[in-house]
């Protein structure tokens, strides 16, 4: 398996699967038969695959691009601009072909109140659509904006992805968590007041 970051690797007693859980910025590709897993707010997953050769592949982006254009940010997966090309070029890498690739892409909710002058959900699922769109990738499902929160289990063998909608106290969670990755990376281009995840 290929990823950038630290994707967490463990087994997953529910779906008796080895599975990898993805953070934000955090990509995986892979032929083994495994589950890949996100949670998402207003940030978004692609899962990707070639049903040809069973090459599979996920990120879990912050943004679409980044607003400052540093060496860094070029190789960083936390913008979807990156995190589709290092995603795609994995999996080409494994033997997928870009003209094969399918789609199913996920998140960009809005969980957080006083979002309302920037939604970066909105941002990132219109980014997501025109960017396949443009690479001629079709989504042949998606579960994108609204006001939940999601848990996205992709399961690696069959491209079958399920999804559980979060409750208020997970969402909170997520928020901390992403607001610490946040935080981590800040001083390059995270400006305003924006709160993300």
């Amino acid at each position: 398996m290929a990823r950038t970051r630290r994707g967490l690797d463990y087994f997953d007693p529910q779906f008796h699967l080895p599975a990898v859980k993805l953070l934000p910025g955090d990509f995986v590709a892979t032929h083994a038969d495994s589950l890949l897993v996100t949670v998402l707010g207003s940030c978004v997953a692609a899962c990707l695959r070639d049903p040809v050769v069973g090459v599979c592949g996920m990120n879990h982006f912050m943004l679409p691009q980044s607003s400052s254009v540093t060496t860094s940010d070029s190789l960083s997966a936390r913008f979807g601009v990156q995190a589709m090309e290092l995603l795609i070029t994995e999996m080409q890498k494994r033997g997928a072909r870009r003209d094969r690739l399918q789609a199913k892409v996920f998140g960009a909710g809005k969980v957080l109140d006083g979002m309302n002058v920037v939604n970066v959900g909105e941002l990132n699922a219109d980014f997501v659509r025109r960017y396949l769109d443009l690479e001629r990738i079709p989504i042949i499902a998606s579960d994108l904006l609204g006001d939940s929160a999601r848990k996205v289990y992709f399961f690696t063998d069959s491209g079958k992805v399920m999804i559980r909608r979060l409750n208020t106290a997970k969402v909170a969670k997520l928020v901390l968590r992403e607001r610490q990755y946040r935080e981590r990376i800040a001083g390059a281009d995270w400006q305003g007041g924006i709160d993300l995840f």
